[in-house]
Order: C-alpha cells, then structure tokens, then sequence
C-alpha cells in the first residue's frame, strides 16, 4: 500500500509518501517561520497564502524523492480540520483534485487523528487501546485510543492549550516565534523553583485542563525577573499540570497497553522526560514519536489515511473542510470549553 498525504492546517506545507508497512518513502515540507515572525504568531490569512504556493511543488518533490508517479500511489490522503480554515481548503482541495485527476480514493484526514496514530507510525509494536495525551498549540486532551476512529476523550482544556501558553510566553517575554523551542532554550537557562506559578486545577476532581490562568499569571511579572526565570517557572508549571492530569486519566484506562504522547508540545525535553517517569511509576511502557514527527507534518496524515484506508474509509469528492472536528464528536459538553472541546 502506497499513500500520498497532504498536511496544510496551520503554518506547515507538506507532502508525503508512506507504505503499509511502515515506510517513510518521501517528506517534503515548507515552513513559514519568517512570515509570521514580524507578528509573534500565525496569520491566517499569510498562511492560507503560503500554503497555496507551496503545496504544488512539494507534491511533486515528494513523488521525485520517492520514485513514484501519482498513478502509482494506492490513495491520497489529506488534512481535512481542523485547523485554520483557508489552509484547510488549499490541502483538502488539492487532494481532492489529484485523487480526481489519477482516479484514486481519497481519504479525509482528522489532523487530530494523524497525531493520535503517528505514535504506531514510528512504533511497530504499539498496540490498541492506548492512552493518549494530545498536547499541541491548539489542543489539550488526553483520550483513550480504541481502535481507528475509535477514540474517547477522558479530558480536554477548559480555555487555551498548552502550546498556545507556550506560545504567549514567548510573545510576552520577547523569545520570539516560535515560542514552544524558544520558551524550551530559555528555560534551560533558568531556575524553575524562582517563581510560584499557579498550576490550574491541579488536584481538582474535574479531569480537565486550563492554562488561561498560567498565561495571566505571566503577564504580571514580565521585567520583575529574568526571562530565563520566568520562562523556566511557566515550564515547571506545565509539567505539574500535565502530569497530575495525566495520572488521573492513567486509573481511567487499566487495559492501556501504553501511555502515548503526540502534538507539538510532545517535542518539548522536559514534558518528554516528565511523562516517561510518569508511565515508569505506574507500569506502563511510553511510547512519543520522534521529534520531527510531533510537530505537523504529512507522513503523519499519510499513515492516518493508510491506517483508515486499510479498515476501509474513505471518502467522497465533496467531503467538506472543517475548522472544528473533534476525535470523540459524543464527549460531553465541558464548562468553557464550547466547540473546541
């Protein structure tokens, strides 16, 4: 099985090129750093741009790099949401129109679920159900992974993410874009024990998270210490929180053969380490993928799609692109949280 995937939800262009069994064959991407660098964070509107000049010519790189012609891939897998919604479209429609052109299957990809799978992508051995902790500049859940499209969310964030905080640290404190590696390089440097942030429902029997708070909490202090202090107090706090939120969901899933962590935020060393101690204590193997593979990234949707394309999805030519989807569409209503949950 051959699978071309297409990622465009945020600030990355990308194409891929993956087998069956496992085998990144071509990865080709684009980012957009020093577009959205004047502006600390993305623009929509630059990024739905970027992507549409992009995407094109990696498609084509990656089918070079791989060997291939299109007609020889199996399907064509893209992002359909969520994510920023004209970059979205450009994916989405794009493999729409190469599906059509080589009379091929496409597969419509729940970014999201690209994230939770691409643990099996680089782990052979990592068998259903697992727990997930989904950690990302737009979302915070941890969800019990049952099977493909199987999934059930035990907890999301009540307000902003975690990589959205980290983000916002690093806007706040000058670190530049972006911020998840800068506020990480800053906090080496720094003392975490300098300054007592609060950490959001910590302890609380409500299973989810908040970082609004956490946010709030370094706006008051900027130019009262020094920004590797403060940058490295902020990541201790995230820690804590991600940590006692986890060991909470960990008692909630007692056949996890694993404890996974994907999304951006996954890149991060210290939440890495962190997490890994966490699954030690309680038995579990852990299991995150390779850094290159946390951040966004096509081979991800690739093996997404072959992993659906292989339980027999897929999906028609006017499958629609959408800004929200979530993995577990029967969740219950979280306080704060509305259509992101």
């Amino acid at each position: 099985m051959l699978i071309l995937g297409l990622e465009s939800s945020c600030d990355e262009t990308a194409a891929a090129l993956v087998t069956g069994d496992r085998r990144v064959l071509s990865h080709a991407l684009a980012g957009q750093e020093a577009a959205h660098q004047p502006y600390g964070g993305v623009v929509p509107e630059i990024a739905a741009r970027a992507h549409v000049e992009a995407l094109e010519p990696l498609v084509a790189q990656a089918l070079a790099e791989a060997g291939v012609r299109l007609g020889d891939v199996d399907a064509i897998a893209a992002t359909a949401g969520p994510g920023l919604i004209g970059g979205v479209m450009v994916g989405l429609v794009t493999g729409k129109a190469l599906a059509h052109a080589a009379g091929k299957p496409l597969v419509a990809v729940n970014h999201l679920e690209g994230h939770a799978l691409s643990p099996r992508l680089s782990d052979p051995d990592l068998d259903f159900p697992y727990l997930l902790l989904l950690v990302s500049g737009g979302h915070c859940q941890l969800l019990a992974v049952e099977g493909v499209g199987r999934y059930r969310r035990l907890a999301t964030t009540i307000d902003d993410a975690a990589g959205e905080a980290f983000d916002k640290t690093a806007k706040l404190l000058g670190l530049g874009y972006p911020g998840g590696p800068a506020v990480e390089r800053a906090a080496a440097l720094g003392n975490p024990r300098a300054i007592a942030f609060p950490r959001p429902l910590k302890g609380s029997p409500e299973p989810h998270f908040s970082f609004a708070g956490l946010k709030s909490a370094i706006a008051r202090v900027v130019g009262q210490y020094s920004a590797e202090d403060i940058a490295a107090s902020f990541q201790a706090a995230v820690v804590d929180c991600l940590l006692d939120r986890s060991a909470r969901a960990i008692a909630k899933v007692p056949n996890a053969t694993a404890f996974v962590v994907a999304g951006g935020v996954a890149a991060n060393g210290a939440v890495r380490g962190a997490l890994s101690a966490l699954a030690a204590e309680h038995g579990l193997r852990f299991v995150a993928p390779p850094l290159w593979l946390c951040t966004d990234n096509a081979a991800m949707i690739a093996w997404a799609g072959a992993e659906r394309f292989a339980a027999g999805f897929t999906d028609p030519l006017d499958v629609p692109a959408r800004p929200r989807w979530p993995l577990d569409p029967g969740a219950e209503a979280v306080r704060g949280a509305g259509v992101k949950a």
